[in-house]
This record gives C-alpha cells, sequence and structure tokens, in this order.
C-alpha cells in the first residue's frame, strides 16, 4: 500500500509541475514535423482580419460552423458573409438567415461578394464550380475544404496566379473544438497563411502542414471523431453492463474522454507517462488495460488509420484522373 500511495504521489507532483510551467509562460505549439521535415516558424498573428467579407462556396455544416466561430471571434459579422445554396436546402437557408447572412442560388455573387472565398461545396461539385472563376478572372485568395482535390488541381483550374490553400477541418469544428490544418499553394503568401490560420483557430485549433500530410491527418482527425464516437459507446456499453444508467454512462464515458484528452494537451505529458500515472500496481486500470492489449486495440486503431490514408489516396487519385 505504502508503494502504490507514493508512486501515486510522484505522479501528482509531475502533474503539479506541468501546469506550473504550463502557467508559468505562453506555451505555443511549434512542434518538429515528423521524418526530419524542417520546423517551421509559427506564423504571427497580427494582421488585421477585422471585418472580413466571406463568400461561402456551398452552405453545408462545415460552412456554418465556420460562419459562426467568424462572428463569435469578431472576424466577421453576419452581413458580411454571404453563402450559395441550393434552393431546397432549408436549413442552410433559415441558418445563414438566423445570423444575419444572404444566401443566393448561383456562385457569381460569392465570387464578386467576398474578401476570402470558402469552397465548401462536395468534391464531385467543384469541377462545375471553379470554371466560373476564369469567366470572372477573379483572383482572390481561395480556401478550399473539398476533400481529395489538390492544389495542383485548384491551381489549374483557377485563372493564374489564384492564390489557394487547401485546409483540411474536421467535425468538432460545430461546437469551436476542430483540428485543421492547411497547406499552401504557390501564391499563397504569408499573408494569405495568415488570415488562414486566423480563421480556422476561431473554431479550434489550426496548423500549417506540407500537402502530403493531409491525407494521414484526415485519416487521424478528420475521421477520428467517428472512431473516439464508437468508443464512448462501447465504453457506454460496458458500464450498462455493469448496472448504470444509459444516460449516466454516456455522459460519465464522454466527460472522460474529453478530460483525457485535454490533458494530453495541456500537461504537454506523454500519454503513456498519464496512463501510468493511473495504472496502479495490481490495480483495476492495469487489469483493463492487459485486456484492452489482448483484444487488440492499439494495433485495431492503427490499422484503422493506416486504412483511411489508403482510401483517402485513392479518392485523391481518381480525382485527379477525372
Amino acid at each position: 500500500m505504502k508503494m502504490t500511495a507514493g508512486l501515486r504521489a510522484m505522479g501528482l507532483v509531475k502533474l503539479n509541475r506541468a501546469w506550473q510551467n504550463l502557467n508559468a509562460r505562453k506555451y505555443v505549439s511549434d512542434q518538429l514535423l515528423a521524418d526530419g521535415e524542417i520546423k517551421k516558424s509559427r506564423i504571427p498573428l497580427n494582421i488585421d482580419t477585422n471585418m472580413l467579407k466571406i463568400g461561402f462556396l456551398g452552405g453545408g455544416k462545415m460552412a456554418q460552423a465556420l460562419a459562426k466561430g467568424f462572428i463569435r471571434t469578431g472576424l466577421s459579422k453576419g452581413e458580411m458573409m454571404l453563402a450559395s445554396c441550393l434552393p431546397n436546402d432549408i436549413g442552410s437557408i433559415e441558418f445563414f438567415k438566423k445570423v444575419g447572412s444572404n444566401t443566393v442560388f448561383t456562385n457569381a455573387p460569392i465570387i464578386d461578394h467576398g474578401d476570402v472565398l470558402i469552397l465548401s461545396v462536395k468534391p464531385q461539385v467543384v469541377p462545375k464550380v471553379l470554371p466560373e472563376f476564369k469567366i470572372r478572372d477573379n483572383k482572390k485568395l481561395l480556401i478550399s475544404i473539398a476533400m481529395g482535390i489538390s492544389l495542383t488541381s485548384l491551381e489549374k483550374a483557377l485563372p493564374a496566379g489564384t492564390p489557394v490553400i487547401r485546409v483540411m477541418p474536421n467535425t468538432p469544428a460545430l461546437v469551436g473544438c476542430g483540428a485543421t490544418v492547411f497547406a499552401r499553394g504557390k501564391h499563397a503568401t504569408d499573408k494569405d497563411a495568415e488570415i488562414t490560420e486566423k480563421l480556422f483557430s476561431a473554431v479550434g485549433i489550426c496548423e500549417e502542414v506540407p500537402e502530403n500530410f493531409i491525407d494521414p491527418i484526415t485519416a487521424l482527425a478528420g475521421s477520428g471523431p467517428a472512431y473516439i464516437f464508437m468508443i464512448i459507446e462501447a465504453m457506454a456499453d460496458g458500464g450498462v453492463k455493469m448496472g448504470l444508467t444509459r444516460p449516466m454512462a454516456y455522459k460519465f464515458a464522454a466527460q472522460t474522454v474529453l478530460g483525457a484528452g485535454t490533458m494530453v494537451r495541456e500537461t504537454n505529458l506523454h500519454p503513456g507517462q498519464l496512463k501510468d500515472d493511473v495504472s496502479s500496481p495490481a490495480g483495476c486500470t492495469i487489469t483493463a488495460i492487459h485486456q484492452l492489449e489482448k483484444d487488440g486495440l492499439r494495433s485495431a486503431l492503427i490499422s484503422a488509420i493506416e486504412a483511411a490514408t489508403l482510401r483517402c489516396r485513392e479518392v485523391s487519385s481518381q480525382t485527379e484522373k477525372n
């Protein structure tokens, strides 16, 4: 018992020290990229992006999440945003009306409207939208969140010299907890990258990466929420099996995932260290971990991300051919 208490006390001391270090300075996430990738200096977010006119080419859920974030953080106002929607997309039309924005049923007014244009249509619709830019000879900053459409494909279809940035957000952006990465095209400037980072930081975290990182990050962070939802559901099922009510099981499973993720981010400790700090000798946690290892939890998640990455590359390849 004394040894167990001592180990737990040591873990608490390490956590407390990490918190002190975190509070003593402003922590900037500027990590080294894998495989010898050169570390890039973080873009200083000092550009005046207040009250940007933003045009959404497509008014779906992600466009709505971004609009909410831009308004909440003071980067734009509802009346300064314009979105194109299908006439029968009543939900999107009502959302933009509610936040004070207008909607249109064609893309030409969007292209003329925004300081920044966000391409947020389905990937299969992109080839129908981009030719309108050439007709209007528009070279405003275009931010694309269309999955599988490469920078090369976008630049080829747009007027020469158009600044393009490819962005990969994920669905937790809907609640302000998104994980977004972006890669800039050959005509995008530091200013364009700075604007993009500030805009998408309004709905979570945002970092610049090389374009070849986007597929694995899509598999990890883009598809990742689905994996976590399954884990929450399975954890709750376990709680129900052992006698908890369904609402209580979901509530505590979800909060546990939220808390664990926050600890990894805020303490900057290795996940393995945090796991060890919870695992008392001969305790219930290490017993459960042994069972998870026997059932292949780690291997299953690694294989899932590998499979999703390969599928992303396959979709991208098919898109390039078309």
